[in-house]
């Protein structure tokens, strides 16, 4: 008998076009919210229809749209500071992984005021979150991270300069809302980059050790709507089925991932923090490559993922399916490929060991490990 495991999707989700008219009512009795966004999202005209939710249910906005690609500790100040000027006491995160991410920790930081260093998951951070988190609602704009059903916020932190899981429980949004209508103009490469994210999600954590059923089964119906939608939302944006299965398949990655995630996420964290890669692409470049290097360790795993994939079940098979997968969604197939000429080998696998995400990974990893893994995909 295995020790005691505590499995939970608490997570209330509202989901279909249309469905961004509910922000405002999933703030009851909250008197101002802050808007937390990016440049990109504002400029494409999706503030709007949650800024009109909101003054439907009679809630004021400020809106903090400073965060860039792969957030840092200085948009967490920044929105903290916009949060606290306008006496805000809730928060709705708008746009991808990013935004989402940052909104998550600027809430926290409102009643919590360690250096955020201290709130690493990595050394039991979670231990320092204590008081009440403001409310949160995360409005998703792109299909990958799935970030509007987990509880961590990812940064990059000041005093380390590195990428930094935040988790807790208090930090999952109270609602999510999935409107497949706010993704139709995401642009065929962000489409796919995110897009390949969410199937990273879901099959690292199909393959992470510990005992998760729920997790596995999730995992398993995420990568086939995968399958099933990627392409078809890269190459037709304007299809609203493709694009709803992708925001529930990125969805269903992050509650996946409640049983953990891999080697690939340790190789992406530090490409995204030292070298600005978008974080999908980055999880694309390396996933393949990293299968090969699990193959034997979850050999069973895999050959029901490229049974989904390729429609043969075999485990040696995976590694190309999630290639050609990779190529037919038209996304690079290396860092060189990605525009990175110059990789700093030894800096990323010093990052990349010290990233907790390899502690799940189904094969032990070692700093030589990982950066034998970034010499193949260089």
């Amino acid at each position: 008998m295995k020790s005691i495991v505590v499995w939970g999707f608490p997570t209330r989700v509202v989901f279909g076009a249309g469905a961004v008219s509910e922000t405002g009512a999933a703030l009851p009795g909250s008197k101002h919210a802050l808007i937390v966004t990016d440049a990109g999202v504002k400029g494409a005209g999706l503030i709007a229809p949650v800024v009109g939710a909101l003054e439907k249910a009679g809630i004021a906005h400020t809106i903090y749209d400073g965060v860039k690609g792969n957030p840092t500790e200085a948009h967490v100040d920044e929105g903290l500071t916009a949060y606290r000027e306008a006496e805000a006491d809730c928060v709705v995160a708008v746009g991808g992984g990013s935004p989402m991410d940052a909104a998550k920790v600027i809430a926290m930081r409102v009643n919590h005021h360690r250096p955020l260093a201290d709130y690493d998951d990595a050394t039991g951070g979670d231990r320092y979150v204590t008081e009440p988190v403001p409310p949160i609602i995360a409005v998703p704009t792109t299909a990958g991270t799935g970030s509007e059903v987990g509880r961590a916020g990812v940064v990059t932190v000041a005093s380390t300069g590195r990428k930094t899981v935040i988790f807790h429980p208090s930090l999952l949004p109270r609602t999510a809302i999935l409107d497949p209508a706010l993704t139709k103009g995401l642009p065929a490469h962000i489409t796919a980059a995110t897009g390949y994210d969410a199937l990273t999600h879901c099959l690292e954590a199909l393959v992470a050790n510990g005992d998760h059923p729920m997790c596995d089964g999730i995992a398993i119906e995420g990568i086939k709507l995968v399958r099933r939608a990627l392409v078809r939302a890269v190459t037709r944006g304007d299809d609203l089925d493709a694009r709803g299965d992708m925001m529930k398949a990125a969805m269903m990655g992050a509650v996946a991932f409640q049983k953990g995630l891999g080697a690939c996420h340790s190789l992406a964290h530090p490409l995204g923090s030292q070298c600005d890669l978008h974080h999908g692409l980055a999880n694309a470049i390396c996933l393949p490559e990293v299968v090969r290097f699990n193959l034997e360790a979850a050999e069973a795993r895999y050959a029901e993922v490229a049974g989904i994939l390729g429609g043969t079940a075999d485990a040696a098979r995976c590694a190309d399916d999630l290639a050609a997968l990779r190529e037919e969604v038209g996304l690079a197939a290396s860092l060189k490929a990605a525009g990175l000429d110059e990789v700093p080998l030894d800096a990323l696998a010093d990052e990349a060991i010290e990233d907790g995400c390899h502690r799940a990974n189904p094969r032990p990893c070692t700093r030589a490990d990982l950066r034998g893994l970034y010499e193949r995909v260089s």
